[in-house]
This record gives C-alpha cells, structure tokens and sequence, in this order.
C-alpha cells in the first residue's frame, strides 16, 4: 500500500513538473509515506508538499492543494485532507483492504517477501562461541537474533550465507586442555594441583571419559579419536575442542540454527592470512614501530588512539587475526557483512573497522555491521537461576530448550530488542496461557485452523476464499476494519525489520495481530447461518492464519494447527 501511495504522489510530482510548479531538474526529497498514528487522520500521510514548498517557492499547504489536484484517478483512496502545516493525510478506500486481502491468498507463504535484496551476498555471523564448553544463554540469544536476522535478509531477497567463527586457538583453548588432562588424570575441582584458571563444569569430566575411552567425534565432518595418553596435552587439546564443537552443534541443531561456513581463527595462521594481512598494511603505509612493537595507526581512521598489531614479543594482539577474518570475508565476496555479538565486544568494533579501511582495499566505511546484545536474566519461581550443574556456572542454551522447548525459548530470546537487557521467565515461557506470548501467537493459528474442521464437523461448506473476498464489503465492524488493517501492515513490518536488522518487530507484531484475531473471534460469531457473511468472515480469519504462518516462520517457529 505504501508503496502504491508513493507512486501516487511520484506521478502528481511529475505532472507539476510538467506544468512549470516543480522545477524540471527537480533534486527529488527524500519524503515519507508513513502510517498515520490514529485513524481519525486517514489511513497515512505524506510530507511531500513540505519537502518540496521552497523549490516551488510556495506555501506547504499551497503546493499541498496543487498536489492533491494533480493526483492521477485511482481506486485505492476514498478521500484526501491537508493537515497541519501541510501533511497530506490519505484515506483509503475499504476496496483498498480487501484487494490486500486477495494479494495474501495469491502470494501465500511469499505474502511480505520482497527483492530488494536483488539477489546480493550477505555474511551473516553469529554465535561464534569459544569451542570450550556449553552454550549457555547469552549465545543462545546471539543464535536466535543472528538467525532471525538471517530469515528475514532471505526473505527481502538477499543471498545469505550464515557463519560460524570458531576461536579455536588461543589462552582460553590452552586452559580447556589442562583441564581436561586434570581430569583424565584423575585431579578434580578443588584439589591442590587443579589448574588456577581450569574450567570446573562436569562437561569437561565427560570429555576427559571419552578421551581415556578412545571414543571417535565427529565435528563438522572431521573425526578425532582418543589417544587414551593423559601426557598427550596436544591430542588432548584436538579432542577437546572437536568434542565441545560437537557438543555446542548439537545444541544448535535442537534450536533450529545451522551455518552455511565453519571458520576457524587457526585457519587464519596456518594459511598464512595474518602474515598477509600485516604485509599489506605495511604496504599502504599505515603502520610503524616504535618500543620494538609495531603499531596501526587507526587514529586515520577514527579510533581514538593508535593500536599495536604485533607485540615486541612477537606475538599478535587480538585485534589483527579479527582485521584478517574480516578482510577474508570480503574477499570470499560478502557485498555486505554482519556480526552479531555481545555487548562486552563493544570496544573493539571500531579498531577492527579502522584495521580494515587502512587496508585500501576497497571495502566501504561502514563494513562490516554490527547488531549487538545485552545480557540475559533467567527466572525460575521469581528467583535469578545463574548456574546448571553440567556446566558448573552458567545457564545453558540445552537447560532453556529442555524446560521451555524451542519455541518458546527462541520467541523469548528475540522478543525485545537486542540492545535491551532481557528477563527469561521459565515459568512464563513454559505455561499455557493468553500471558504466555507464543503460547498466544500460536493459539490463534490453531483457533483457525479448529473453526476449518468444525465446518465440516456441522456438514457446511468448505471456505471460499475467492468468493469470500468478493463479500468483503459486509465486513464492516469495528473489529473487522483492525484485522484488516493489521494484516495490511504486514509487509512494511518485514521491510523495516529487516532494513533495521531487529527481528524483535515481527515478534511484536504477531503478538498484536494475534490480539486483533483473538478479539474479533470473542466479539463476533464466525459461523453463522448467512452464509455469505459466514463465508466473508472466515476468510478474513484463513488470510490472518496465513500471515500469522509466515511470520512464525521467520522468527524459525511452528505453527501448530492443535493446542
């Protein structure tokens, strides 16, 4: 609708540039076709005639009336008015909904789809946890935003490739080796020789049985055996990190997330990538040494001081094998890159941005994106629950799935939006209740789908879906016209939560449509005796199922046809 709107004003714009109002070399504003916020002032509105007053070198409301007259005939809107200072609120016509409401049952699970996306490449990373224990809640939170953000690029026509960085080298790899060789050496949390900064959950007395058992894993199609050896700390280490990578897929694959490309951070050195990157940022003459270190001088680019990339040591800091996995997507052809992560990585997003603009390369300012998230508080009974016993410290993404099931958890962890803290109520996400938001969600695709069978249960006729669009005009109640309005809404909620990377607003919006159904069914008797309006009516609720359904789909939830 907004964009039949817009095309509206385009060509009334047109016509005064035809006419000598508008200037002919018109730099054309960016003006907006927004959703009018009460429906006293039309259906939406246009700043248009504001944008545009000083180029015609007339008042807002003058060009206002100028534009209204030169709008082409159409019958999508009933009725114009000029408000305020100029903004054009529009009226639509009820044909107008009802035509929105046939594009549903024609497009199907592609209702709200768009191209915009034309097809071009996007890296989508997310998760990218450390191979050194369990999921816990907060990658579970990473999973669900990065995943859904990953639907929703796929559903406005980008080529998405989903990745998985694994930092599989490193400090905290070294210390899940000692702990694991603690254990299959029989030491346990506690004792005298336990590794000072050792990882204490039970997870890593399972992996060091597995390891002394000569057990096989298999870990992103690599099989890594036991060599039974405690002295072996680098096979040791091998089985460790392939069993955790194992582990955390498998938690992974019972949330509904899976990855296109598996990359490791070690990767990055024994092919060279680091070294490479560190040449060619010599070579563009943004580098220098000073105290035996040598330094990238991000201050170039923005940061606030410069960084050192390679220490007197000579070993790497952080931030240069970050710079290098990065340029390595650009050069896998990622047009445009996104990472998803936690908020404590906040600091080093603009070294690591600066790093890659000191490469002159080509990649633009703004490459890559960056979606950050705050912490997760897990509630059990109004009580904070802040360790599971098989991860010894932390909530894992397994005990949420395990009490909650997935669809609850996945809907709780995308609900607010990423930037904002969040309370998991296990309690809440596990009843059966109208308070319960995708209990609510998908009880009202249900609802519809139990009003189907009971018209074959009292021997009526199926729904007519086409001829039941026909009798939309006696669809004129006040719970109606919202349902309508609603469902209409649908595709600008997926443009935008997609162009703003927040998954977090179809949640939000399917819990409003839900209420809008869920109202309407209270109010008004859908099976009636007047077949006509009967008919009407229940098609109105098979095209809010249908919205419903897509929009569950890309948040990656059922949609239960029982309850």
């Amino acid at each position: 609708m907004k964009e039949a709107l817009r095309e509206l004003v385009l060509t009334a714009i047109r016509a005064l540039q035809g006419d000598g109002v508008l200037p002919a070399d018109l730099n054309l504003p960016n003006f907006v076709i927004e959703r009018a916020r009460s429906r006293e002032h039309g259906d939406f509105a246009t700043n248009a005639a504001m944008l545009l007053a000083k180029p015609a070198r007339a008042k807002p409301r003058e060009l206002a009336e100028k534009l209204l007259a030169a709008l082409p005939a159409n019958t999508l809107v009933g009725k114009v008015e000029i408000a305020g200072p100029g903004f054009i609120n529009f009226f639509l016509a009820a044909t107008a909904y009802h035509a929105e409401a046939g594009r549903i049952f024609s497009a199907g699970h592609t209702y709200g789809r768009n191209s915009s996306g034309a097809g071009h490449t996007v890296g989508v990373e997310f998760v990218s946890a450390n191979p050194t224990g369990p999921l816990h809640v907060g990658h579970g939170r990473a999973a669900a935003i990065g995943d859904c953000i990953a639907r929703l690029l796929e559903a406005t026509g980008w080529n998405v490739k989903r990745e998985f960085y694994y930092n599989d080298a490193g400090v905290q790899i070294q210390n899940l080796a000692i702990s694991t060789q603690a254990r299959a050496r029989g030491i346990a949390p506690g004792d005298a020789s336990w590794p000072e900064d050792g990882y204490r959950g039970d997870y890593i007395a399972d992996v060091a049985r597995s390891y002394l058992a000569g057990e096989t894993v298999i870990a992103d199609g690599h099989a890594v055996t036991g060599a039974k050896n405690p002295d072996d700390l680098e096979a040791i280490r091998h089985f460790a990190v392939a069993s955790l990578r194992r582990e955390q897929d498998l938690d992974l694959q019972a949330f509904g997330v899976g990855f296109d490309v598996y990359f490791l951070e070690s990767s990055l050195y024994t092919d060279g990538k680091v070294e490479e990157t560190v040449r060619e940022l010599i070579a563009h003459g943004h580098t220098y040494e000073e105290g035996g270190a040598l330094w990238l001088r991000t201050t170039d680019f923005g940061d606030d001081k410069d960084r050192v990339m390679r220490k007197s040591d000579g070993t790497y800091t952080y931030f240069l094998p970050d710079v290098a996995y990065h340029r390595s997507k650009w050069l896998r052809g990622y047009e445009r890159a996104i990472t998803e992560l936690g908020s404590d990585h906040h600091g080093s997003l603009a070294r690591v941005k600066a790093g890659l603009q000191a490469l002159d390369c080509g990649i633009p300012k703004g490459w890559p994106e960056y979606v950050l998230h705050q912490m997760v508080t897990v509630m059990r009974g109004g009580q904070e629950v802040k360790i599971s016993k098989r991860a010894g410290s932390y909530v894992t993404l397994r005990d949420l799935i395990d009490e909650a099931g997935r669809d609850a958890t996945r809907y709780f962890l995308i609900a607010r939006k990423g930037d904002s803290q969040l309370v998991f109520d296990i309690d809440l996400a596990r009843s059966q209740s109208n308070d319960n938001p995708v209990y609510y969600i998908q009880y009202a695709h249900a609802r519809v789908c139990r009003v189907l069978e009971e018209l074959a249960e009292r021997g009526l006729p199926a729904v007519d879906t086409q001829a039941g669009i026909a009798q939309m005009a006696r669809l004129d109640a006040e719970h109606e016209q919202i349902l309508l309005t609603e469902l209409s809404r649908y595709p600008e909620v997926v443009e935008a939560a997609a162009n703003n990377l927040e998954p977090h607003l179809i949640a939000q919006y399917l819990r409003e449509l839900a209420g809008a159904l869920h109202s309407y069914y209270h109010e008004h008797k859908w099976i009636v005796d007047d077949a006509e309006l009967r008919n009407a009516r229940i098609t109105l609720a098979v095209a809010t199922r249908q919205v419903i359904r897509n929009g569950l789909d890309l948040l990656g939830l059922s949609a239960p046809e029982k309850m």
